[in-house]
Parts: structure tokens; sequence; C-alpha cells
């Protein structure tokens, strides 16, 4: 089956030399191509029993990689399960309306910043007040950017438990059912998240102009914005299972990807819209690489946060006060090797010779990258 990375190797570098995109964009496409490639250099391996050598190459472990992300969303998973407290987990998605999109293009970072304050402040504001928890809960939020299709869809997916820390140092359970409900975060959202893209505006590329502005916002506030919060958790490891499925996705995973022919690329999509209906999408080569990426991260932009009783500031105290009001089991996180992890994960020795099926491979030598000429 094809994959994306022979899609950027026949078709990224006409991409990049005719649009120009910034630096951080050609250094997501080099690693694309060249993962797990004699170019990023490697190591061989030797059958103890009977000599049989393999060569293995490095992956280039970029984060919009589809090769890259499952070992490291594994090992990420596990460290938060020694963090799950034993009650009710809530799925709640906060999406910027399609009006906003060109903004958040040409101002990525702002803009993805105040997507996550906003929706940050909005739970913690409604958690706090006792009508809804009167509590501080703690939660993890992951950015997403894209749809089934490819296209820009901005949005943040957050799990919360459905409880939290009252004042004066007592666990509090919401209800069981519901957590706050949703067009009250809608409201607040569209409300702290405008209040702030007013007063930052004139820092926002498209949005400097009075008229544009009025417009676009009159256009927003009228606008019901769009809040999801999903059914409870049945278990705390339906949590985890979740979390896998969200963490370290990419736009696209290889296993979408259908065909590659006369220079056009078929994948597999969902059309939420008709009742998540599978469907088949072809597109130019070239508009297939421009709307991957759209979804390439800003340099160092932290896509993965922690807040509340999570954040990393109160983390050692808070949580393991949460695990004691509610009798959460004790867990120890521990750091397997890769060999164990995938050991784990699918039940197979990758230490084992591919050739005897008998001994089992040592790394024997490092291979250098090649030399450019």
């Amino acid at each position: 089956m094809p994959e994306l990375q022979d899609i950027f190797r026949l078709y990224g570098d006409a991409y990049l030399n005719e649009n120009h995109p910034p630096p951080h964009y050609h250094k997501a496409v080099r690693a694309i191509q060249n993962c797990r490639t004699a170019i990023l250099g490697g190591h061989s391996d030797t059958c103890d029993e009977c000599g049989f050598i393999k060569v293995s190459y490095n992956s280039c472990r970029n984060r919009h990689c589809p090769k890259c992300q499952a070992l490291t969303k594994e090992r990420w998973v596990m460290d938060r399960e020694a963090e799950l407290l034993p009650v009710t987990y809530f799925h709640v998605v906060f999406t910027l309306p399609e009006e906003l999109n060109r903004f958040v293009i040409r101002n990525r970072e702002l803009m993805f910043k105040l997507l996550f304050s906003a929706s940050t402040e909005t739970l913690r504001k409604l958690a706090l007040d006792g009508k809804y928890l009167g509590a501080e809960t703690g939660f993890i939020s992951i950015l997403h950017t894209w749809g089934s299709n490819l296209t820009f869809h901005p949005h943040i997916h957050i799990i919360i438990p459905g409880g939290g820390l009252t004042a004066n140092g007592q666990w509090k359970n919401s209800r069981k059912k519901f957590f706050i409900p949703v067009k009250v975060m809608a409201k607040l959202f569209r409300g702290k998240f405008m209040h702030a893209l007013k007063k930052m505006r004139h820092d926002i590329q498209g949005l400097e102009d009075d008229g544009v502005w009025r417009t676009t916002a009159n256009t927003l506030y009228l606008k019901d914005w769009y809040v999801y919060c999903k059914r409870p958790f049945k278990t705390c490891r339906s949590v985890l299972q979740y979390l896998g499925r969200y963490t370290h996705r990419v736009a696209i995973s290889n296993h979408r990807i259908l065909s590659i022919h006369d220079d056009k690329v078929s994948f597999k999509w969902r059309d939420y819209k008709h009742g998540a209906k599978e469907k088949v999408m072809t597109l130019a080569a070239g508009e297939f690489v421009r709307r991957f990426l759209l979804h390439i991260l800003p340099p160092g932009f932290t896509k993965i946060r922690h807040y509340g009783f999570l954040s990393s500031a109160v983390k050692r105290k808070k949580l393991a006060l949460c695990q004691k009001l509610t009798g959460a089991a004790v867990t120890v996180k521990v750091k397997l090797s890769a060999a164990d992890l995938m050991k784990k994960l699918s039940g197979r020795d990758i230490t084992l010779c591919t050739s005897c099926g008998i001994g089992h491979f040592t790394i024997s030598s490092g291979l250098s990258p090649p030399i450019a000429a």
C-alpha cells in the first residue's frame, strides 16, 4: 500500500519549490521523505545464533510523520495510566467557527494559544461555580487542526474527570450523566475568545482593519459556537484507549491512503455530516500535499497541555491528594525499552532472529548517514 512518504517523495519537492512555505514546512517534508532510510543512518543487528545480519535505519522522529508516533504515543499513554482516578471521565471538544479559519491560518501560534486559553478558562470558571461543580478540576487538552478530509478545522479535545478538589481540600464528584451543559460552555467560550481576540486584534494579520473586524465580530457573535461533550467513559481503561486515539495522531495515517495514480491521491475519509459514512476522496497530488501541510504546527508549539491539578507546577502535590481522596490504586511508572514495549503491545519479540527463529539480534555496529558530495 502507498504511504505518505511515497507521496512526499514524488510531489513534495515540486510543491516546496512552487509555493516557498516557511522553513519548518521544508523540515517536516524532508523528515518524512527520509524517515527510515539510509539518509538518516542506522545500525546493523547480528543474530547470536546464525550470524544473520539485519540492517535498520533511523526514524525521523518528526511529530507530523505517521511512522514515528506509535511508540511515542504508547509511552505517553502508559505514563498517564499512573495518573488516572477511579471516577467518571468526560470528553469535551471546543471548535472554532469556520469563519475564523482564514485568520487562524495566517496567525497560527497566536490563535492556537487563544483557543487553548479560552477553552481552559471556560472549564475552570464553570467547574469552580457551585451551580455545576464548585471545585478545581484537572484536565488534558489536545490540539487538532484537521477534518477527516484534511480540511482546516481547528479544535481542542479535552479529557476531564467528573469531579475536583474543593476549597477545603475535599473531593467532589460531578453529576454522573453530564459535566456542564454544553450550551453554557459554548456561550462562555465564545465570550472569552471574542473578548481576548478584540484586545489583540491589531496583532492579528487580516483583522487590523476596523471594517473587517466589525463584520467578522458581528458574524461570530450571532453564531452558535460548537462545544461537544461525549457521554461518560465506562472505565478508566477506556479513557486510556481513547487518549491513545487522539494524543499523537497526525493529519492522515498511512492505512487511509489507497492509491497514487495519474498524479492523484485517493484516501478514505468519514463524512460526519452524513452519519460518519466512510467515503473515498481523490485529490490532485499537489492539493493533497497542500492540505497536509496546513496542519504543520509552529516550531516548538506544545499541542498537548495539562491544566488544573494536572499542571506541572502543582501535580505532584494535588494529584497525590486526589488519588488519596478517591481511593485510586497506587501504580508505579515503568520505563520499558522499545523491544519490551513492542512485546507488550503486539506479543512479538522484535529481537528474535527473522532468519533462524532461534537466536536473538544484538547491535553490532552503527551506520552513519552518507556524506553529501
